[in-house]
């Protein structure tokens, strides 16, 4: 993948119809979104689940891809994207008691990984950081509304200060 409208180089790699729920796959993509190559691939070594496994291959193929077709460093790379959608699911069946059968849905996934250069990252995070900077918070300028103290008001935790507060 090229340059696209944002003159941001990416780089993408997919494996399709790998087998295991999305839903499982996106629970280890969550933990390297956004997180540098060494960082991620540091991660994935060590994270028990079954769909690491399969979404280190698709970052190291990533990192293929950026260093072979574009010239980049695989280490100044960042996960900038990485999803797993849903792909066909094998349908088949077990014989149950009484001539009846359960239904064995074996799910498969299409994960993808999306890398860009670092330095593209840190000057859209401060770009971020100047945007929030130039906008002006509700209650800045020192135009808050006054909120009562805790002296206005009694306390009333026992009979007797309660009657007080009454009187």
């Amino acid at each position: 993948m090229a340059a696209s409208s944002d003159d941001t180089m990416k780089v993408r790699a997919q494996a399709k119809w790998v087998r295991t729920s999305a839903r499982k796959a996106r629970l280890v993509l969550d933990h390297i979104r956004g997180r540098t190559v060494p960082e991620a691939r540091t991660i994935l070594a060590f994270t028990p689940r079954a769909a690491a496994i399969d979404i280190e291959k698709v970052l190291r193929s990533a990192v293929a891809n950026a260093e072979a077709n574009h010239g980049l460093d695989g280490d100044d790379l960042v996960v900038e994207a990485a999803y797993a959608d849903e792909g066909p699911t094998l349908k088949r069946w077990k014989p149950r008691a009484r001539g009846r059968v359960n239904r064995i849905r074996k799910r498969t996934c299409h994960v993808t990984v999306v890398l860009a250069p670092k330095e593209q990252e840190r000057l859209e995070g401060q770009r971020r950081s100047r945007r929030s900077r130039t906008a002006v918070e509700p209650g800045a300028q020192g135009t808050s509304s006054p909120q009562p103290q805790a002296a206005d008001k009694p306390k009333a935790t026992t009979r007797r200060r309660k009657k007080e507060a009454v009187a």
